[in-house]
């Protein structure tokens, strides 16, 4: 009874998450995306599918819980509610849920998400106002598109049911014997989901490295703003000087710009182009400052103003959250690299801990107190999401050197919307292995379980030891520990079972996996420093970009109201005659 109301409470929690991912992913979409290109199909297909990946890795917490919550940590035993069927229950669950999960992002990410962009892209308004496209049709073309993601799909999951995977002949250790022993199915499964997973890696290495080293800086160094002293002097100076440099060529050729030199029509045409662009520019700034007189916009920047050392200071403090973390995935690499029991045919693997991880130790020790470790493990994951969002939105969506689209902020269309979605599901499957297996492995693994290392009297099957009169033979479970104890008491999560099964399986995976997270950790570390030592500047062409899209805008608008009102006339002329 104890244990069915303590799994209801963890998966309680886990609900009340999901209800606040709903909405994380909800602002984060309605932030981002265009007002001017928008699709409430598009909008709906991201929210779910950033809510779903965060729902993965944040069942994580909830499978350390549950399979934590048979084990006494201070008496290195099983509950005595704990039987062996209430743990194949409990393990049973949990591989029920995270496998809808698993199925639902990789749908999501391979089929849902490139029919809605084609889907997208296939909207013609003229053809629809004319009747000549039907939703059936735009439907079935998108449909048509995306057959080709369809057949991928299942070439994927064949690949994973017939690929021979990694015989464990060379490994004698009882829990890898374990993970080599399963289904075709759940092999084809661990197959998919490593190759989506290295996937993500690249792009996990690129984007969230660049976008966590620059979150926090962004914190602590602000760049000016468009309002900033002197931006609207600087704009007005520039303009002055640019009409009249171009006075005194007018005044040169007498009006006529043939009678000038090749060199002096060329400055011309680039000083009447410069001041197209300086109009703008004040144009926006004195919008800007319009819109700044309302009450609203001046309350939210006197808010700004006041919380501003907050702001810096917690960039100071995610800064140091940071920096510990960074402290503890090398931690755990350097102990893989150099004690992992079988290096790159089980694609590093590591037995036990054998170097002091901080982030490890600080998620075992919450992990006593549910749900302190599952906040900690919630904050830890947004702060990787954040960076992630931060770095596609800096480096931007690009095949090579070249940028495709761009995140910003109301800024976004739909296309770039869905791109950066599918992004940041193969981010984040590839963001669960790291924390999973880099990040806090002692914690993700057995959590705070304990076995007491004494020979019991009779067989483990029938009697537990005792170690409470002797709490120095209660230690911390281990993968390879041979004692029978820790087989017979310690359970291991679903998804530390599950990844290590893929890298065990498929050595490749896990080998990328792993060289990946010294790039990872080099590249922040570059980008983090330049990030501190470079002053911020505003970023004169975005603003221009903005000053030339308000215009456009302004522009259409205008041309909307007189095309009303001629057709208002026209209406009026028709009735009267």
């Amino acid at each position: 009874m104890a244990g069915v109301l303590l799994s209801s409470l963890i998966w309680i929690v886990y609900a009340v998450v999901i209800a606040i991912l709903l909405g994380v992913a909800s602002i984060f979409i309605y932030i981002y995306k265009s007002p001017r290109e928008s699709s409430r199909f598009v909008v709906f297909v991201c929210i779910i599918t950033i809510t779903s990946l965060l729902a993965t890795v944040l069942l994580q917490p909830v499978d350390v819980a549950l399979v934590s919550s048979t084990n006494s940590s201070k008496l290195g035993q099983r509950k005595s509610w704990a039987s062996q069927e209430a743990v194949d229950n409990i393990l049973t669950s949990l591989k029920a849920v995270y496998y809808l999960l698993y199925g639902l992002d990789t749908v999501l990410c391979l089929l849902v998400i490139p029919f809605a962009y084609f889907w997208y892209e296939e909207y013609d308004e003229v053809a629809t106002q004319e009747g000549e496209q039907t939703p059936g049709k735009r439907i079935w073309a998108a449909f048509k598109y995306t057959i080709g993601f369809l057949v991928f799909a299942i070439l994927l999951f064949l690949i994973g049911l017939f690929v021979p995977t990694s015989s464990g002949s060379e490994r004698d250790l009882e829990y890898f014997r374990r993970l080599l022993m399963e289904n075709h199915g759940e092999r084809t499964l661990a197959f998919a989901l490593g190759f989506l997973i290295t996937i993500g890696t690249f792009l996990y290495v690129i984007y969230t490295s660049t976008g966590m080293a620059l979150f926090h800086v962004s914190l602590i160094k602000t760049a000016p703003s468009i309002l900033s002293p002197g931006m609207g002097s600087s704009a007005s100076s520039r303009l002055e000087a640019n009409r009249e440099r171009q006075r005194q060529l007018d005044a040169r050729c007498g009006g006529d710009p043939d009678q000038l030199s090749s060199k002096d029509r060329r400055e011309l045409d680039v000083l009447v182009r410069e001041e197209r662009t300086l109009i703008r520019r004040q144009r926006l700034i004195e919008e800007t400052e319009d819109a700044r007189q309302t009450w609203f916009v001046r309350a939210w920047h006197k808010a700004g103003a006041a919380l501003r050392p907050f702001k810096r200071i917690s960039g100071v403090l995610l800064l140091l959250t940071t920096l510990v973390v960074w402290v503890s995935m090398l931690l755990t690499a350097i102990d893989k690299a150099s004690n992992s029991v079988c290096k790159r045919s089980c694609g590093y693997i590591l037995g036990h801990i054998n170097l002091f991880n901080p982030a490890n130790w600080a998620f075992v020790r919450a992990a006593k107190v549910f749900p302190v470790d599952y906040a900690l493990f919630t904050f830890l994951v947004l702060l990787f999401f954040t960076g992630s969002v931060v770095g596609i939105a800096a480096v931007g969506i690009r095949v090579f050197w070249i940028k495709i689209f761009q995140i910003r902020k109301a800024h976004t269309s739909p296309q770039a919307l869905l791109l950066a979605t599918a992004m940041l599901t193969m981010i984040t499957l590839a963001l669960n292995y790291s924390i999973a297996m880099i990040v806090a492995p002692q914690y993700a693994t057995f959590g705070p379980q304990t076995f007491c290392d004494k020979q019991p009297a009779t067989s483990y099957l029938t009697a537990q030891p005792d170690c409470s009169h002797d709490k120095d033979l209660i230690k911390a479970c281990s993968e390879i520990a041979d004692n029978p104890a820790a087989k017979a008491i310690c359970t291991p999560s679903v998804v530390s079972t599950f990844l290590n099964r893929v890298t065990l399986n498929f050595p490749f995976f896990g080998v990328v996996f792993f060289w990946a997270q010294f790039v990872f950790l080099g590249l922040y570390l570059v980008v983090a420093v330049i990030a501190l030592v470079r002053t911020p500047k505003l970023n004169e062409r975005q603003l221009d970009e903005d000053a030339e899209e308000a215009e456009e805008e302004s522009l259409l608008a205008t041309s909307a109201r007189q095309v009303n009102r001629d057709w208002q006339a026209a209406g009026d002329e028709s009735s009267g005659a």
